[in-house]
């Protein structure tokens, strides 16, 4: 049986900052809860590999709202978070915008192995989306597939999600490739292989790894 994939967009597909993300996420906060958190608010929280809504719980947190507070329009918040994105991003010059070194040759020669692709994101799926679009990925990753940072808290939740919408797929056929601590913690406690892009090793590497995974010539 071939590999399930799961690819995290931050800093392992996408490598440029975005400050429309954070300008996106608090100016929803603002809208939907009494808080008037400061512009380096998502920076302040413990925001690395965090899905989207438990990032905003965490910078609501920070302002003093408590969880019962924020749940009460946090599934909201993150709908019209992603919505104002996307509606930022629509104007937006993203011609600087940098994909992973050779990301789209390496997705296709996964592909034509027989690797199945997804996004397993902390962002919502409409941002996730567009910016796979802005880069020229968007074929690789097919609707109906994946897990994303509005449909739960958890990284392991989106993870088991993400398994279910590929029909179930084994966990010990399902690899997560990320680029933080977080991301291969929680691969791990989902019980499937996690492969971290870092300096040490770029994507190029991983496709190398994944399609030796694939053939079933590395253990």
């Amino acid at each position: 049986m071939p590999l399930l994939a799961l690819f995290d967009v931050d800093g392992t597909l996408f490598l440029t900052d975005d400050p429309l993300s954070s300008e996106a996420l608090l100016a929803t906060l603002r809208d939907l809860y009494p808080v008037d958190p400061p512009d380096n608010a998502v920076e302040r929280v413990d925001h690395q590999g965090q899905t989207a809504k438990r990032i905003a719980r965490l910078v609501l947190n920070a302002e003093g709202i408590d969880d019962a507070a924020a749940d009460e329009r946090l599934d909201e918040c993150c709908s019209r978070f992603a919505a104002r994105y996307v509606t930022m991003l629509a104007a937006a010059d993203t011609s600087a915008w940098r994909a992973a070194s050779e990301a789209s040759e390496g997705l296709a020669r996964l592909q034509g192995a027989g690797v199945q692709l997804a996004l397993l994101t902390g962002n919502p799926e409409p941002m996730a989306r567009a910016r796979m679009f802005r880069l020229g990925l968007e074929r690789f990753f097919p609707e109906g597939q994946g897990a994303f940072g509005c449909e739960s808290e958890s990284r392991i939740e989106l993870i088991e999600l993400a398994r279910r919408r590929a029909g179930g797929w084994p966990a010990e056929q399902t690899v997560e490739i990320g680029d933080t601590p977080r991301d291969a913690e929680t691969a791990h406690m989902a019980r499937v292989r996690s492969i971290v892009v870092g300096p040490e090793r770029g994507l190029t590497a991983v496709v190398e790894l994944l399609l030796a995974l694939n053939q079933g010539t590395v253990a």
